[in-house]
């Protein structure tokens, strides 16, 4: 008899993207690729495409609450990323959930505003966030837009990335991964990671005229699969720089939109 593969189990807390690009869907495809077993909790329901979002629609906190606690009573996952959480009612119970489930390793995806410019995390969830969630976290994955709202400053160059990675570790007592994709007049796609002790300067050349809807999940994801798999944080956001550059190098085209390709 052959012997069974054992594989990590990781958790996505976030919202459903029914053009299948971000969300659930790319954390779930890169979970699989990198060879842990995905599991979710789903947030909202988002009718979207590549293009924009048309609508949203919360889950109930009771339902929410169902499938983490389904999860965790068979499926204890190793790790978990939150993303979209939407509204104060979802923020407010992940944060009582993770107080009581401190030791698993939390990786915090601020998903504030879709590309598109559509508000994904009301008002007042994203100041809870901040002041009860970030804290709980042990990574968080904001871009330079998201780092605006933790820091004050939205970053201009490679330096105020650096200054904002420490600012936000100093501000919530997490690691941060401050993502410069967005730096405008760049030929390199530059992050800087730095938790408390370790700072990593990490950078790939830029790919032009490559959309990024679903990049922000599908970074965090591959993090929160490599912390499953017993990486040590910072080896796990370096793995996952490499794996995020290849799904957009080798982004396919699907009906006229360049989707991300998830390879093994």
């Amino acid at each position: 008899m052959a012997k069974i593969k054992r594989v990590p189990v990781a958790l996505t807390i976030a919202g459903s993207d029914s053009g299948g690009g971000a969300g659930i869907q790319a954390d779930l495809k890169s979970f699989g690729a990198l060879g842990v077993h995905g599991t979710s909790a789903i947030t909202c329901l988002t009718a979207q495409n590549p293009r924009r979002v048309v609508a949203v629609t919360p889950c109930p906190p009771a339902q929410l609450l169902a499938q983490i606690n389904a999860v965790w009573e068979e499926l204890p996952p190793s790790a978990v990323k939150t993303g979209m959480l939407l509204n104060l009612a979802n923020v407010r119970l992940v944060v009582d959930f993770f107080k009581k489930h401190t030791r698993v390793p939390l990786v915090v995806d601020p998903v504030l505003v879709s590309t598109s410019g559509t508000r994904l995390l009301q008002p007042a969830a994203a100041k809870w966030m901040l002041k009860e969630l970030l804290p709980l976290a042990t990574l968080v994955t904001p871009n330079v837009d998201e780092t605006e709202i933790l820091t004050g400053q939205k970053p201009a160059s490679v330096e105020e990335l650096r200054a904002a990675a420490r600012q936000i570790h100093f501000l919530y007592g997490c690691g941060a991964l401050v993502k410069g994709g967005h730096l405008p007049n760049t030929r390199t796609a530059v992050d800087i990671y730095y938790d408390g002790e370790t700072e990593l300067f990490l950078s790939a050349p830029f790919v032009r005229g490559i959309a990024t809807h679903g990049t922000g999940c599908t970074y965090s994801a591959a993090i929160t699969a490599g912390l499953a798999s017993g990486l040590k944080l910072p080896d796990a956001v370096g793995r996952a720089k490499h794996y995020i550059t290849r799904t957009i190098a080798n982004s396919y085209l699907c009906h006229g939109h360049r989707v991300l390709s998830h390879p093994a």
